[in-house]
Protein backbone atom coordinates (compact mmCIF):
# COMPACT_ATOMS: atom_id res chain seq x y z
CA UNK A 1 0.00 0.00 0.00
CA UNK A 2 1.55 3.15 -1.02
CA UNK A 3 0.57 5.47 1.29
CA UNK A 4 -0.46 4.82 5.16
CA UNK A 5 -4.32 5.48 6.08
CA UNK A 6 -4.93 8.01 8.67
CA UNK A 7 -6.02 5.82 11.74
CA UNK A 8 -4.32 2.55 13.23
CA UNK A 9 -7.34 0.96 12.67
CA UNK A 10 -7.85 1.95 8.87
CA UNK A 11 -4.32 0.87 8.70
CA UNK A 12 -5.38 -2.71 10.20
CA UNK A 13 -8.37 -3.14 8.16
CA UNK A 14 -7.00 -2.54 5.41
CA UNK A 15 -4.32 -5.10 5.43
CA UNK A 16 -6.44 -7.86 6.86
CA UNK A 17 -9.26 -7.03 4.09
CA UNK A 18 -6.60 -6.61 0.66
CA UNK A 19 -5.00 -10.30 2.29
CA UNK A 20 -8.40 -12.07 2.62
CA UNK A 21 -9.18 -10.70 -1.21
CA UNK A 22 -5.42 -11.86 -2.29
CA UNK A 23 -6.44 -15.26 -0.98
CA UNK A 24 -9.75 -15.51 -2.76
CA UNK A 25 -12.38 -13.94 -0.59
CA UNK A 26 -15.48 -12.73 -2.88
CA UNK A 27 -18.29 -11.99 -0.71
CA UNK A 28 -18.67 -9.93 2.18
CA UNK A 29 -21.94 -10.00 4.80
CA UNK A 30 -21.98 -6.84 7.09
CA UNK A 31 -24.24 -5.83 9.38
CA UNK A 32 -24.16 -1.77 10.18
CA UNK A 33 -22.48 -0.94 13.53
CA UNK A 34 -20.00 2.00 14.60
CA UNK A 35 -16.62 -0.48 15.83
CA UNK A 36 -16.74 -2.20 12.78
CA UNK A 37 -16.40 0.95 11.29
CA UNK A 38 -12.74 0.21 9.99
CA UNK A 39 -13.82 -3.34 8.32
CA UNK A 40 -16.68 -1.89 6.43
CA UNK A 41 -15.25 0.79 4.93
CA UNK A 42 -12.14 -1.38 3.87
CA UNK A 43 -14.50 -4.22 2.83
CA UNK A 44 -17.05 -1.00 0.63
CA UNK A 45 -13.44 0.12 -1.05
CA UNK A 46 -11.93 -3.13 -2.32
CA UNK A 47 -12.68 -3.65 -5.58
CA UNK A 48 -12.50 -7.51 -5.56
CA UNK A 49 -14.96 -7.60 -2.58
CA UNK A 50 -18.99 -7.92 -2.98
CA UNK A 51 -20.82 -6.12 0.15
CA UNK A 52 -24.18 -7.78 0.89
CA UNK A 53 -26.06 -5.44 3.73
CA UNK A 54 -27.98 -6.90 6.48
CA UNK A 55 -30.20 -4.71 8.83
CA UNK A 56 -30.32 -8.05 11.23
CA UNK A 57 -26.95 -9.76 12.11
CA UNK A 58 -28.87 -13.13 12.02
CA UNK A 59 -30.21 -12.86 8.81
CA UNK A 60 -26.79 -12.11 7.74
CA UNK A 61 -25.39 -15.01 9.16
CA UNK A 62 -27.67 -17.65 7.96
CA UNK A 63 -27.66 -15.61 4.29
CA UNK A 64 -23.69 -16.09 4.19
CA UNK A 65 -24.33 -19.29 5.10
CA UNK A 66 -26.55 -20.12 2.09
CA UNK A 67 -23.79 -18.08 -0.12
CA UNK A 68 -21.32 -20.29 1.10
CA UNK A 69 -23.54 -23.32 0.99
CA UNK A 70 -24.00 -22.86 -2.79
CA UNK A 71 -20.71 -21.54 -3.97
CA UNK A 72 -18.89 -23.86 -2.25
CA UNK A 73 -16.02 -20.94 -1.17
CA UNK A 74 -16.04 -19.18 2.00
CA UNK A 75 -18.36 -15.74 2.55
CA UNK A 76 -16.95 -13.40 5.26
CA UNK A 77 -19.68 -12.23 8.25
CA UNK A 78 -18.87 -8.52 9.85
CA UNK A 79 -20.93 -7.34 13.23
CA UNK A 80 -19.98 -4.75 15.72
CA UNK A 81 -18.95 -5.85 19.36
CA UNK A 82 -21.87 -6.82 21.73
CA UNK A 83 -24.87 -8.99 21.22
CA UNK A 84 -24.35 -8.63 17.65
CA UNK A 85 -21.43 -11.06 17.42
CA UNK A 86 -23.75 -13.14 19.61
CA UNK A 87 -26.47 -13.04 16.98
CA UNK A 88 -24.45 -14.73 14.88
CA UNK A 89 -23.84 -18.39 17.15
CA UNK A 90 -27.01 -19.91 15.69
CA UNK A 91 -25.30 -19.86 11.99
CA UNK A 92 -22.20 -20.44 13.24
CA UNK A 93 -23.42 -24.07 14.74
CA UNK A 94 -24.94 -24.95 11.47
CA UNK A 95 -22.05 -24.38 9.67
CA UNK A 96 -19.80 -26.33 11.94
CA UNK A 97 -22.26 -29.28 11.47
CA UNK A 98 -22.54 -29.17 8.02
CA UNK A 99 -19.33 -28.20 7.17
CA UNK A 100 -20.25 -24.91 5.82
CA UNK A 101 -17.02 -22.54 5.21
CA UNK A 102 -18.02 -18.81 7.03
CA UNK A 103 -15.08 -16.92 7.92
CA UNK A 104 -16.65 -14.49 11.15
CA UNK A 105 -14.77 -11.11 11.53
CA UNK A 106 -16.62 -9.15 14.73
CA UNK A 107 -15.51 -6.00 15.80
CA UNK A 108 -14.19 -5.94 19.71
CA UNK A 109 -13.29 -2.83 22.05
CA UNK A 110 -9.69 -2.74 23.00
CA UNK A 111 -8.38 -4.77 26.16
CA UNK A 112 -8.96 -1.54 28.43
CA UNK A 113 -12.36 -1.01 28.05
CA UNK A 114 -12.71 -5.07 28.99
CA UNK A 115 -13.91 -6.39 31.90
CA UNK A 116 -14.30 -2.40 32.88
CA UNK A 117 -18.29 -1.91 32.42
CA UNK A 118 -17.82 0.29 29.06
CA UNK A 119 -20.65 -0.06 27.10
CA UNK A 120 -21.65 -2.44 24.40
CA UNK A 121 -18.90 -4.44 25.53
CA UNK A 122 -19.10 -8.32 26.27
CA UNK A 123 -16.57 -11.20 26.18
CA UNK A 124 -16.07 -11.62 22.58
CA UNK A 125 -12.62 -13.74 22.92
CA UNK A 126 -13.25 -17.64 22.03
CA UNK A 127 -17.21 -16.56 21.85
CA UNK A 128 -18.53 -19.44 19.86
CA UNK A 129 -16.49 -21.94 21.78
CA UNK A 130 -15.95 -25.43 19.98
CA UNK A 131 -18.34 -24.28 17.40
CA UNK A 132 -15.51 -22.78 15.13
CA UNK A 133 -12.42 -24.60 13.57
CA UNK A 134 -10.31 -21.69 14.70
CA UNK A 135 -10.57 -18.70 16.81
CA UNK A 136 -7.88 -15.87 17.30
CA UNK A 137 -7.99 -12.67 19.02
CA UNK A 138 -6.11 -10.34 16.65
CA UNK A 139 -3.66 -8.00 18.01
CA UNK A 140 -4.68 -4.65 18.89
CA UNK A 141 -3.55 -2.02 15.87
CA UNK A 142 -0.81 -0.15 16.28
CA UNK A 143 0.05 3.29 14.78
CA UNK A 144 3.60 2.36 13.47
CA UNK A 145 3.63 -1.86 13.82
CA UNK A 146 6.69 -3.51 13.28
CA UNK A 147 6.62 -5.08 9.85
CA UNK A 148 5.93 -8.55 11.33
CA UNK A 149 3.30 -7.48 12.86
CA UNK A 150 1.69 -6.51 9.21
CA UNK A 151 3.29 -9.80 7.59
CA UNK A 152 1.41 -11.68 10.82
CA UNK A 153 -2.08 -10.16 10.11
CA UNK A 154 -1.37 -10.69 6.58
CA UNK A 155 -0.85 -14.59 7.26
CA UNK A 156 -3.64 -15.07 10.00
CA UNK A 157 -5.80 -13.65 7.17
CA UNK A 158 -4.85 -16.32 4.51
CA UNK A 159 -4.39 -19.09 7.23
CA UNK A 160 -8.27 -18.17 8.48
CA UNK A 161 -9.66 -18.42 4.68
CA UNK A 162 -7.76 -21.68 4.23
CA UNK A 163 -8.67 -23.22 7.32
CA UNK A 164 -12.46 -22.31 6.67
CA UNK A 165 -12.31 -24.18 3.42
CA UNK A 166 -9.63 -26.88 4.70
CA UNK A 167 -10.62 -30.70 4.30
CA UNK A 168 -13.23 -30.08 7.11
CA UNK A 169 -15.02 -27.38 6.16
CA UNK A 170 -16.21 -24.60 8.84
CA UNK A 171 -16.25 -21.29 10.76
CA UNK A 172 -13.66 -19.39 11.67
CA UNK A 173 -13.46 -16.63 13.81
CA UNK A 174 -11.83 -13.50 13.87
CA UNK A 175 -12.32 -11.22 16.74
CA UNK A 176 -10.72 -7.76 15.79
CA UNK A 177 -10.13 -5.07 18.64
CA UNK A 178 -10.22 -1.11 17.50
CA UNK A 179 -9.37 1.69 19.18
CA UNK A 180 -10.98 4.94 18.07
CA UNK A 181 -10.63 7.35 16.12
CA UNK A 182 -12.21 4.66 13.67
CA UNK A 183 -12.98 6.69 10.93
CA UNK A 184 -10.95 8.75 8.44
CA UNK A 185 -10.14 12.05 8.98
CA UNK A 186 -11.09 12.76 5.52
CA UNK A 187 -12.26 11.80 2.26
CA UNK A 188 -11.72 7.65 2.05
CA UNK A 189 -10.40 6.46 -1.48
CA UNK A 190 -7.60 3.57 -0.31
CA UNK A 191 -5.24 2.48 -2.87
CA UNK A 192 -4.86 -1.48 -2.40
CA UNK A 193 -2.36 -1.72 -4.31
CA UNK A 194 -0.87 -5.31 -5.57
CA UNK A 195 -2.06 -8.16 -3.79
CA UNK A 196 -0.33 -9.81 -0.92
CA UNK A 197 -1.13 -12.95 0.13
CA UNK A 198 0.14 -16.39 1.07
CA UNK A 199 -0.77 -18.73 -1.21
CA UNK A 200 -2.38 -21.91 0.76
CA UNK A 201 -2.90 -24.93 -0.69
CA UNK A 202 -4.51 -28.50 -0.24
CA UNK A 203 -4.02 -31.81 -1.92
CA UNK A 204 -6.28 -34.98 -2.45
CA UNK A 205 -6.15 -38.26 -0.08
CA UNK A 206 -6.23 -40.90 -2.32
CA UNK A 207 -7.15 -44.03 -1.13
CA UNK A 208 -3.97 -46.84 -1.31
CA UNK A 209 -3.75 -49.77 -3.58
CA UNK A 210 -4.25 -52.28 -0.84
CA UNK A 211 -7.36 -50.59 0.61
CA UNK A 212 -8.98 -50.39 -2.98
CA UNK A 213 -8.05 -54.48 -3.25
CA UNK A 214 -9.65 -54.74 0.19
CA UNK A 215 -12.47 -53.38 -0.98
CA UNK A 216 -12.68 -54.25 -4.28
CA UNK A 217 -12.91 -58.34 -2.84
CA UNK A 218 -15.77 -57.42 -0.13
CA UNK A 219 -17.68 -56.07 -3.64
CA UNK A 220 -16.63 -59.17 -5.42
CA UNK A 221 -17.63 -61.71 -2.19
CA UNK A 222 -21.45 -59.91 -1.74
CA UNK A 223 -23.86 -59.57 -4.43
CA UNK A 224 -26.47 -58.03 -2.33
CA UNK A 225 -25.33 -54.51 -1.49
CA UNK A 226 -27.02 -51.21 -0.91
CA UNK A 227 -24.96 -47.84 -1.17
CA UNK A 228 -26.53 -44.96 1.30
CA UNK A 229 -25.41 -41.70 0.36
CA UNK A 230 -26.66 -39.09 2.78
CA UNK A 231 -26.94 -35.15 2.80
CA UNK A 232 -23.72 -33.27 1.35
CA UNK A 233 -22.50 -35.90 -0.65
CA UNK A 234 -19.33 -34.03 -2.39
CA UNK A 235 -20.62 -32.15 -5.82
CA UNK A 236 -18.33 -32.04 -8.95
CA UNK A 237 -17.68 -35.52 -10.28
CA UNK A 238 -18.83 -37.49 -7.40
CA UNK A 239 -22.72 -38.27 -8.60
CA UNK A 240 -21.46 -39.24 -11.93
CA UNK A 241 -18.83 -41.40 -10.17
CA UNK A 242 -20.67 -42.88 -7.80
CA UNK A 243 -23.22 -43.96 -10.11
CA UNK A 244 -20.81 -45.87 -12.45
CA UNK A 245 -20.07 -47.84 -9.16
CA UNK A 246 -23.81 -48.59 -8.64
CA UNK A 247 -24.41 -49.43 -12.43
CA UNK A 248 -21.44 -52.06 -12.44
CA UNK A 249 -21.37 -53.48 -8.51
CA UNK A 250 -25.15 -53.86 -8.90
CA UNK A 251 -25.47 -51.65 -5.66
CA UNK A 252 -28.59 -49.40 -5.67
CA UNK A 253 -28.24 -46.09 -4.26
CA UNK A 254 -30.61 -45.06 -1.78
CA UNK A 255 -30.41 -41.73 -3.06
CA UNK A 256 -31.33 -38.41 0.63
CA UNK A 257 -32.96 -35.54 -1.20
CA UNK A 258 -29.72 -33.24 -0.28
CA UNK A 259 -27.29 -35.78 -1.36
CA UNK A 260 -26.95 -34.69 -4.65
CA UNK A 261 -28.22 -38.03 -6.42
CA UNK A 262 -31.80 -38.14 -6.35
CA UNK A 263 -32.42 -35.80 -9.86
CA UNK A 264 -30.14 -35.60 -12.40
CA UNK A 265 -29.55 -37.28 -15.98
CA UNK A 266 -27.38 -40.05 -14.11
CA UNK A 267 -31.14 -41.39 -12.62
CA UNK A 268 -31.48 -42.76 -16.44
CA UNK A 269 -29.59 -45.70 -16.35
CA UNK A 270 -28.68 -46.06 -12.27
CA UNK A 271 -30.60 -48.35 -9.83
CA UNK A 272 -31.72 -45.00 -7.73
CA UNK A 273 -34.56 -45.39 -4.84
CA UNK A 274 -36.50 -43.60 -3.25
CA UNK A 275 -39.21 -45.74 -1.49
CA UNK A 276 -37.26 -46.28 1.29
CA UNK A 277 -39.07 -44.25 4.13
CA UNK A 278 -42.71 -45.57 3.00
CA UNK A 279 -41.56 -49.01 2.58
CA UNK A 280 -39.07 -49.70 5.60
CA UNK A 281 -41.83 -48.79 7.91
CA UNK A 282 -42.62 -52.25 7.93
CA UNK A 283 -41.22 -55.95 6.25
CA UNK A 284 -40.23 -54.66 2.25
CA UNK A 285 -39.63 -58.26 1.82
CA UNK A 286 -36.10 -57.40 0.50
CA UNK A 287 -33.97 -59.42 3.45
CA UNK A 288 -30.42 -57.99 5.24
CA UNK A 289 -28.08 -56.66 2.55
CA UNK A 290 -24.57 -58.44 3.14
CA UNK A 291 -22.94 -54.92 2.63
CA UNK A 292 -23.59 -51.07 2.94
CA UNK A 293 -21.18 -48.12 1.20
CA UNK A 294 -22.43 -45.33 3.00
CA UNK A 295 -21.23 -41.62 1.31
CA UNK A 296 -22.07 -38.32 3.38
CA UNK A 297 -24.30 -37.22 6.79
CA UNK A 298 -26.58 -39.44 8.43
CA UNK A 299 -29.73 -39.98 6.32
CA UNK A 300 -32.95 -37.54 6.56
CA UNK A 301 -34.90 -40.60 6.77
CA UNK A 302 -35.86 -42.53 10.28
CA UNK A 303 -37.02 -45.35 8.36
CA UNK A 304 -33.62 -45.70 6.65
CA UNK A 305 -31.51 -44.89 9.74
CA UNK A 306 -33.60 -47.89 12.00
CA UNK A 307 -33.00 -50.10 8.87
CA UNK A 308 -28.98 -49.69 9.00
CA UNK A 309 -29.16 -49.82 12.57
CA UNK A 310 -30.53 -53.27 12.70
CA UNK A 311 -28.10 -54.70 10.37
CA UNK A 312 -25.07 -53.91 12.82
CA UNK A 313 -21.70 -54.10 11.73
CA UNK A 314 -19.52 -57.11 9.89
CA UNK A 315 -16.45 -57.22 11.40
CA UNK A 316 -15.00 -59.66 13.96
CA UNK A 317 -11.83 -59.92 15.91
CA UNK A 318 -9.57 -63.25 15.37
CA UNK A 319 -6.82 -64.28 17.58
CA UNK A 320 -4.14 -62.71 15.73
CA UNK A 321 -5.90 -59.53 16.44
CA UNK A 322 -6.66 -58.76 11.99
CA UNK A 323 -9.81 -58.04 11.70
CA UNK A 324 -11.82 -60.07 9.02
CA UNK A 325 -14.79 -59.31 6.88
CA UNK A 326 -18.33 -61.50 8.46
CA UNK A 327 -18.51 -63.70 4.64
CA UNK A 328 -22.50 -64.35 3.48
CA UNK A 329 -22.77 -67.93 5.22
CA UNK A 330 -21.66 -66.37 8.75
CA UNK A 331 -23.88 -65.58 11.49
CA UNK A 332 -22.10 -62.03 11.44
CA UNK A 333 -24.21 -58.90 10.53
CA UNK A 334 -23.70 -56.99 7.24
CA UNK A 335 -20.81 -54.93 7.15
CA UNK A 336 -21.04 -51.25 6.46
CA UNK A 337 -18.25 -49.36 4.93
CA UNK A 338 -18.09 -45.18 5.01
CA UNK A 339 -16.40 -43.61 2.67
CA UNK A 340 -15.48 -39.90 3.95
CA UNK A 341 -12.23 -37.86 2.53
CA UNK A 342 -12.84 -34.95 5.22
CA UNK A 343 -12.95 -37.55 8.23
CA UNK A 344 -16.07 -36.15 9.51
CA UNK A 345 -17.92 -38.76 11.73
CA UNK A 346 -21.60 -39.73 10.80
CA UNK A 347 -22.74 -42.65 12.53
CA UNK A 348 -24.96 -41.90 15.34
CA UNK A 349 -25.79 -45.64 15.58
CA UNK A 350 -22.49 -46.53 15.61
CA UNK A 351 -22.76 -49.60 13.06
CA UNK A 352 -19.68 -48.46 10.85
CA UNK A 353 -17.53 -51.38 10.68
CA UNK A 354 -15.09 -49.64 8.16
CA UNK A 355 -13.93 -45.70 7.97
CA UNK A 356 -12.18 -45.11 5.09
CA UNK A 357 -11.01 -41.42 4.85
CA UNK A 358 -10.09 -40.91 1.45
CA UNK A 359 -11.80 -38.69 -1.61
CA UNK A 360 -14.72 -40.09 -2.41
CA UNK A 361 -15.09 -39.59 -6.11
CA UNK A 362 -11.60 -41.45 -6.40
CA UNK A 363 -12.66 -44.70 -4.61
CA UNK A 364 -15.63 -45.00 -6.45
CA UNK A 365 -14.04 -44.79 -9.53
CA UNK A 366 -11.12 -47.07 -8.64
CA UNK A 367 -13.82 -49.45 -7.16
CA UNK A 368 -15.95 -49.40 -10.22
CA UNK A 369 -12.83 -50.26 -12.58
CA UNK A 370 -12.46 -53.34 -10.63
CA UNK A 371 -15.98 -54.77 -10.77
CA UNK A 372 -18.64 -55.34 -13.90
CA UNK A 373 -21.66 -57.55 -12.12
CA UNK A 374 -24.17 -55.12 -13.23
CA UNK A 375 -27.99 -56.12 -11.99
CA UNK A 376 -28.22 -58.87 -9.31
CA UNK A 377 -31.63 -60.35 -8.00
CA UNK A 378 -31.25 -58.69 -5.02
CA UNK A 379 -31.49 -55.02 -6.87
CA UNK A 380 -34.28 -56.34 -9.41
CA UNK A 381 -36.15 -57.22 -6.31
CA UNK A 382 -35.56 -53.69 -5.00
CA UNK A 383 -36.01 -51.86 -8.17
CA UNK A 384 -39.34 -53.55 -8.44
CA UNK A 385 -40.57 -52.05 -5.41
CA UNK A 386 -39.37 -48.90 -6.28
CA UNK A 387 -41.44 -49.04 -9.61
CA UNK A 388 -44.78 -50.15 -7.67
CA UNK A 389 -44.10 -47.70 -4.78
CA UNK A 390 -44.00 -44.67 -7.25
CA UNK A 391 -47.35 -46.00 -9.76
CA UNK A 392 -49.38 -46.45 -6.51
CA UNK A 393 -48.34 -42.99 -5.26
CA UNK A 394 -48.89 -41.16 -8.07
CA UNK A 395 -52.66 -42.73 -8.24
CA UNK A 396 -53.40 -41.31 -4.77
CA UNK A 397 -51.46 -38.03 -4.34
CA UNK A 398 -53.76 -36.65 -7.47
CA UNK A 399 -57.04 -37.95 -5.50
CA UNK A 400 -56.72 -35.62 -2.81
CA UNK A 401 -55.30 -32.05 -1.95
CA UNK A 402 -52.59 -32.39 1.26
CA UNK A 403 -49.49 -30.88 2.06
CA UNK A 404 -47.72 -34.13 0.95
CA UNK A 405 -49.10 -33.80 -2.62
CA UNK A 406 -48.43 -30.07 -2.68
CA UNK A 407 -44.98 -31.07 -2.14
CA UNK A 408 -44.98 -33.80 -5.09
CA UNK A 409 -46.18 -31.26 -7.02
CA UNK A 410 -44.30 -28.57 -6.51
CA UNK A 411 -41.03 -30.37 -7.18
CA UNK A 412 -42.76 -32.14 -10.24
CA UNK A 413 -43.58 -28.40 -11.35
CA UNK A 414 -40.01 -27.57 -10.86
CA UNK A 415 -37.64 -25.99 -14.21
CA UNK A 416 -34.76 -28.00 -15.23
CA UNK A 417 -32.07 -26.32 -13.51
CA UNK A 418 -33.65 -24.95 -10.07
CA UNK A 419 -32.43 -24.71 -6.26
CA UNK A 420 -34.74 -26.14 -4.48
CA UNK A 421 -33.95 -25.39 -0.49
CA UNK A 422 -36.00 -27.36 1.89
CA UNK A 423 -37.22 -25.96 5.62
CA UNK A 424 -36.60 -28.65 8.28
CA UNK A 425 -39.42 -30.76 10.11
CA UNK A 426 -42.27 -31.24 7.93
CA UNK A 427 -40.73 -30.51 4.53
CA UNK A 428 -37.72 -31.65 4.05
CA UNK A 429 -39.52 -35.45 5.38
CA UNK A 430 -42.23 -34.85 2.87
CA UNK A 431 -39.37 -34.38 0.02
CA UNK A 432 -37.68 -37.09 1.06
CA UNK A 433 -40.68 -39.31 1.60
CA UNK A 434 -42.66 -38.16 -1.75
CA UNK A 435 -40.36 -37.08 -4.47
CA UNK A 436 -39.47 -39.64 -6.97
CA UNK A 437 -35.97 -39.60 -8.54
CA UNK A 438 -35.83 -38.16 -11.72
CA UNK A 439 -33.33 -37.28 -14.60
CA UNK A 440 -34.39 -33.70 -13.96
CA UNK A 441 -31.01 -31.57 -12.99
CA UNK A 442 -31.98 -29.37 -9.44
CA UNK A 443 -29.88 -28.83 -6.82
CA UNK A 444 -31.36 -29.25 -3.50
CA UNK A 445 -30.70 -27.85 -0.09
CA UNK A 446 -31.04 -27.51 3.20
CA UNK A 447 -29.55 -26.41 6.95
CA UNK A 448 -29.18 -30.09 8.39
CA UNK A 449 -26.19 -30.04 10.32
CA UNK A 450 -28.18 -28.37 13.62
CA UNK A 451 -32.06 -28.94 11.48
CA UNK A 452 -33.01 -25.94 13.13
CA UNK A 453 -35.56 -23.57 11.95
CA UNK A 454 -34.22 -20.11 12.24
CA UNK A 455 -32.70 -18.83 9.74
CA UNK A 456 -33.90 -20.56 6.90
CA UNK A 457 -35.36 -17.89 4.51
CA UNK A 458 -32.31 -16.15 4.91
CA UNK A 459 -30.18 -19.25 3.36
CA UNK A 460 -32.12 -19.55 0.75
CA UNK A 461 -31.99 -16.00 -0.28
CA UNK A 462 -28.35 -16.39 0.01
CA UNK A 463 -28.06 -19.72 -2.60
CA UNK A 464 -30.38 -17.42 -4.29
CA UNK A 465 -27.65 -14.69 -4.43
CA UNK A 466 -25.11 -16.99 -5.38
CA UNK A 467 -26.44 -17.54 -8.92
CA UNK A 468 -29.29 -14.94 -9.61
CA UNK A 469 -30.04 -16.09 -12.80
CA UNK A 470 -31.03 -19.40 -11.64
CA UNK A 471 -34.82 -19.81 -10.17
CA UNK A 472 -34.31 -20.60 -6.62
CA UNK A 473 -37.78 -22.31 -4.77
CA UNK A 474 -37.79 -22.53 -0.94
CA UNK A 475 -40.08 -24.48 0.63
CA UNK A 476 -41.01 -23.73 4.37
CA UNK A 477 -43.52 -24.47 7.14
CA UNK A 478 -45.28 -21.55 9.04
CA UNK A 479 -42.82 -21.60 12.01
CA UNK A 480 -39.91 -22.01 10.08
CA UNK A 481 -41.15 -18.49 8.03
CA UNK A 482 -42.18 -16.94 11.18
CA UNK A 483 -38.91 -17.42 12.95
CA UNK A 484 -37.10 -15.68 9.95
CA UNK A 485 -39.99 -12.66 8.96
CA UNK A 486 -36.96 -10.30 9.35
CA UNK A 487 -34.94 -12.25 6.20
CA UNK A 488 -37.56 -11.29 3.89
CA UNK A 489 -36.18 -7.68 3.54
CA UNK A 490 -33.07 -9.06 1.67
CA UNK A 491 -35.22 -10.04 -1.06
CA UNK A 492 -35.75 -6.16 -1.97
CA UNK A 493 -32.09 -5.33 -0.87
CA UNK A 494 -30.36 -7.45 -2.94
CA UNK A 495 -32.61 -6.95 -5.53
CA UNK A 496 -33.41 -11.35 -5.60
CA UNK A 497 -35.46 -11.42 -8.42
CA UNK A 498 -35.21 -14.92 -9.36
CA UNK A 499 -36.66 -16.20 -5.61
CA UNK A 500 -40.42 -18.34 -4.65
CA UNK A 501 -41.48 -19.38 -1.85
CA UNK A 502 -43.93 -21.72 -1.12
CA UNK A 503 -45.44 -21.51 2.38
CA UNK A 504 -47.14 -24.80 3.94
CA UNK A 505 -49.37 -23.15 6.52
CA UNK A 506 -51.19 -25.28 8.91
CA UNK A 507 -51.21 -23.18 11.87
CA UNK A 508 -48.63 -24.78 14.04
CA UNK A 509 -45.71 -27.40 14.72
CA UNK A 510 -47.71 -30.76 12.95
CA UNK A 511 -44.10 -32.37 12.80
CA UNK A 512 -45.67 -32.78 16.94
CA UNK A 513 -48.58 -34.65 15.29
CA UNK A 514 -46.00 -37.46 14.70
CA UNK A 515 -44.68 -38.00 18.05
CA UNK A 516 -46.69 -39.70 20.80
CA UNK A 517 -47.21 -36.43 22.78
CA UNK A 518 -50.10 -36.00 20.41
CA UNK A 519 -51.90 -38.15 22.53
CA UNK A 520 -52.05 -35.69 25.58
CA UNK A 521 -54.93 -33.47 25.06
CA UNK A 522 -54.80 -30.20 26.00
CA UNK A 523 -51.41 -29.98 26.53
CA UNK A 524 -50.30 -31.22 23.15
CA UNK A 525 -52.44 -28.87 21.26
CA UNK A 526 -51.18 -25.99 24.02
CA UNK A 527 -47.51 -26.82 24.51
CA UNK A 528 -46.34 -28.47 21.55
CA UNK A 529 -49.12 -27.39 18.46
CA UNK A 530 -49.26 -24.12 19.27
CA UNK A 531 -51.35 -22.91 16.44
CA UNK A 532 -50.92 -19.25 16.09
CA UNK A 533 -53.85 -17.73 13.77
CA UNK A 534 -50.99 -15.13 11.83
CA UNK A 535 -52.20 -13.30 8.64
CA UNK A 536 -49.04 -13.68 6.98
CA UNK A 537 -50.29 -11.61 4.01
CA UNK A 538 -49.51 -7.86 5.59
CA UNK A 539 -46.14 -9.08 6.47
CA UNK A 540 -45.49 -10.57 2.70
CA UNK A 541 -46.62 -7.26 0.98
CA UNK A 542 -44.54 -4.97 4.09
CA UNK A 543 -41.29 -6.85 2.75
CA UNK A 544 -42.59 -6.08 -1.08
CA UNK A 545 -43.41 -9.47 -2.26
CA UNK A 546 -46.24 -10.69 -4.12
CA UNK A 547 -48.61 -12.98 -2.53
CA UNK A 548 -50.92 -15.97 -4.05
CA UNK A 549 -53.03 -18.61 -2.61
CA UNK A 550 -52.82 -22.50 -3.98
CA UNK A 551 -55.48 -24.57 -3.24
CA UNK A 552 -54.96 -27.09 -6.20
CA UNK A 553 -52.26 -28.67 -8.18
CA UNK A 554 -53.24 -26.87 -11.04
CA UNK A 555 -53.10 -23.09 -9.16
CA UNK A 556 -49.45 -24.23 -7.52
CA UNK A 557 -47.97 -24.16 -10.88
CA UNK A 558 -49.44 -21.20 -12.57
CA UNK A 559 -48.46 -19.22 -9.43
CA UNK A 560 -45.29 -21.32 -9.52
CA UNK A 561 -44.49 -20.27 -13.36
CA UNK A 562 -46.07 -17.09 -13.23
CA UNK A 563 -43.40 -16.05 -10.05
CA UNK A 564 -39.98 -17.78 -12.08
CA UNK A 565 -41.60 -16.25 -15.39
CA UNK A 566 -42.05 -12.72 -14.29
CA UNK A 567 -39.21 -12.96 -11.84
CA UNK A 568 -41.36 -11.51 -9.32
CA UNK A 569 -40.82 -12.69 -5.56
CA UNK A 570 -43.74 -14.04 -4.79
CA UNK A 571 -44.65 -15.88 -1.27
CA UNK A 572 -47.08 -18.78 -2.72
CA UNK A 573 -49.35 -19.65 0.24
CA UNK A 574 -50.59 -23.47 0.69
CA UNK A 575 -53.09 -23.49 3.34
CA UNK A 576 -53.76 -26.69 4.64
CA UNK A 577 -55.40 -28.81 8.15
CA UNK A 578 -52.75 -30.58 9.83
CA UNK A 579 -54.38 -32.73 11.67
CA UNK A 580 -56.09 -33.95 8.13
CA UNK A 581 -52.60 -33.82 6.61
CA UNK A 582 -51.17 -36.26 8.84
CA UNK A 583 -54.00 -38.52 8.68
CA UNK A 584 -53.65 -38.66 4.93
CA UNK A 585 -50.20 -39.58 4.81
CA UNK A 586 -50.18 -42.41 7.57
CA UNK A 587 -53.05 -43.89 5.35
CA UNK A 588 -51.61 -43.03 2.12
CA UNK A 589 -48.12 -45.20 3.48
CA UNK A 590 -50.63 -48.09 4.65
CA UNK A 591 -52.26 -48.53 0.86
CA UNK A 592 -48.86 -48.65 -0.85
CA UNK A 593 -47.47 -51.42 1.59
CA UNK A 594 -50.30 -53.39 1.07
CA UNK A 595 -50.24 -52.59 -2.46
CA UNK A 596 -46.36 -53.64 -2.29
CA UNK A 597 -47.38 -56.99 -0.69
CA UNK A 598 -49.52 -58.39 -3.48
CA UNK A 599 -47.39 -57.46 -5.98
Amino acid sequence: MPDRPSTPSLLYAEALVHALAGAGLRDICIAPGSRSTPLTLAFDAHPDVAVHLHLDERCASFYALGLAMATGRPVALVCTSGTAAVEFHPAVVEAQMSNVPLLVLTADRPPELRHSGANQTIDQVKLYGDHVLWAVDVGLPEGDPPAVALRNLRTTAARALAVADGLVKGPVHLNLPFRKPLEPDGPYNPDFGPTVATRIQRGIIHPSSQQINQLAEILHSHERGVIVCGPRCPGGDFPAAVAELARRSGYPIFADPLSGLRFGPHTADTPVVGCYETVLNGDPGWGQPEVVIRFGAVPTSRWLNEWLEKMGGGRRQTTDGDLQLATRNSQFAPSQLHIRADGVWSDDSHRVSDYLQADETLTCRALARRISRGASDWTRQLLATEQTFWQAASVSLHEEWFDVAAVSALVDALPEGANLFVGNSLPIRHVDQFTRPSQKRLRVYGNRGASGIDGVTSSALGVAAADRSTPTVLLIGDISFYHDLNGLLAVKQQNLTNVTIVLLNNDGGSIFRRLPIAGQEPAFTRLFLTPHGLDFVPVIRMYGLEHAQATDRESLQSALAASINAKKPTVIEIRTDGARDEALRRELGRRIRAEIQKS
